[in-house]
C-alpha cells in the first residue's frame, strides 16, 4: 500500500506542476484551486507512504515521478521540446525511481 500512495504522491505532484503553468498562463482562482488541490494531496499521500519506506528511497521516487511527470506533461501538453537527449534523461530519472523499488 506505501508503494501505491507514492505513485499516486507522484501523479498529484505532476498535476500540481502541471497547474502551476496553468496558473502562469491563465491567473484564475480554478487553477490556484487545483495547485492547492495537487500539492496537498500528494504531500499527504507522500507522508502516508514515508509510515512503512524509508525516506530516502520515498523522497527520491516521489521527486523522480514529479520531475519526469512534469517534463512529460511539458512535452505533451504545453509544446515543449521533444528532443531525443531530453527522453532519454527523463528515462534515467525513471529508471532510477524503478531501481530504488527494486532494492527496497
Amino acid at each position: 500500500m506505501a508503494w501505491t500512495s507514492l505513485i499516486l504522491a507522484g501523479i498529484f505532484e505532476m498535476f500540481g506542476v502541471a497547474m502551476i503553468n496553468k496558473l502562469h498562463i491563465d491567473r484564475n482562482f480554478k487553477a490556484l484551486g487545483l495547485l492547492i488541490l495537487g500539492f496537498g494531496a500528494s504531500f499527504i499521500f507522500l507522508a502516508y507512504a514515508m509510515r512503512t519506506l524509508p525516506m530516502g528511497t520515498a523522497y527520491a521516487v516521489w521527486t523522480g515521478i514529479g520531475a519526469s511527470g512534469g517534463a512529460i506533461l511539458g512535452m505533451l501538453i504545453y509544446g515543449e521540446s521533444k528532443d531525443w537527449r531530453r527522453i532519454v534523461f527523463i528515462s534515467m530519472v525513471l529508471g532510477g525511481a524503478v531501481g530504488l523499488k527494486l532494492i527496497s
